[in-house]
């Protein structure tokens, strides 16, 4: 694997690799990887000749400076685990790389969608998502971007985001991968101690009750059952909502046909953990 710390030299290798004809698939994360990460990788490699990933921890998107600093950072062992699933490239900006000074800023209008949900509790986080992606994409140009649907409000923002760019790579969204107990694998989970971590199984636990109790009709009752579900668990929740699965347009009644997907943020004392599960 080729580590590589700066733009030119990075568009320099993937220009001849694509001058072979190799297609390029790009995984972008912030580090801490974990198996989620890795599957896509993986899945990545078996459809691609080149594989990139990116490791960099966008301040941008972080409207909380705490989380910021202790967001984990994991470099050798991500480095290894890389190397391991046969990535070919490995970016490592920094952030004056990424951020040079006195640089026009984008605004991305991404309509209702940057305004619910995560976009509601983290006000600027999805312009910060998308000035880095899109510049990623442009400095990559891949032939497939691969991303993962634990993140599920952000993969439809990436969407957008890529439609009003002209983007040319083709977005494929893979599965969430979850430890055997049915928890979703997230860097933040290295952040948990060990009794939060039985603890927070109550995320998937809320999901599965959403799952298992919706009815045709009013969907008021069982968000709530959720959510009170959570507080009872010593959560302090920011959301347990119902959206419509392709808009994510909050719904309160269900007509039996329309595909839903119920999402959960909550906070595990100063740990937040979010997931969504397709109903």
């Amino acid at each position: 694997m080729v580590i590589v710390k700066d733009i030119k030299t990075l568009q320099k290798l993937l220009q001849n690799e694509k001058i072979n004809g190799n297609k390029i698939g790009f995984v972008p994360t912030m580090g801490a990887l974990h198996n989620g990460h890795i599957k896509l990788i993986t899945t990545s490699c078996t459809q691609n000749e080149i594989t990139v990933c990116s490791i960099f921890v966008n301040p941008t998107q972080f409207n909380n400076a705490e989380d910021f600093k202790k967001y984990p950072i994991t470099l050798d062992s991500d480095i290894e685990k890389l190397e391991l699933a046969n990535c070919n490239y490995l970016f490592l900006p920094t952030v004056t790389e990424m951020y040079p000074e006195n640089e026009n800023k984008i605004h991305y209008n991404l309509g209702e969608i940057e305004t619910v949900l995560e976009g509601k509790y983290r006000p600027g986080h999805f312009q910060g998502v998308c000035i880095i992606v899109d510049k990623l994409l442009i400095i990559v140009n891949p032939t497939t971007l691969y991303l993962g649907r634990k993140d599920y409000q952000q993969c439809m923002v990436i969407n957008k985001m890529m439609q009003l760019r002209k983007h040319t790579a083709l977005l494929k969204i893979c599965d969430t991968i979850r430890e055997k107990d049915g928890l979703a694998m997230s860097s933040r989970n290295m952040r948990l101690n060990a009794k939060e971590r039985i603890q927070a199984l109550k995320i998937i636990e809320s999901l599965e009750m959403i799952k298992n109790g919706i009815q045709i009709g009013s969907l008021t009752k069982i968000k709530e059952k959720a959510s009170i579900f959570l507080k009872e668990n010593n959560y302090k929740v920011d959301y347990a909502e119902i959206a419509d699965a392709d808009t994510l347009e909050i719904q309160t009644t269900w007509d039996g046909k329309r595909k839903l997907v119920a999402l959960v943020a909550a906070y595990l004392n100063e740990v937040r953990l979010i997931d969504n599960i397709v109903l």
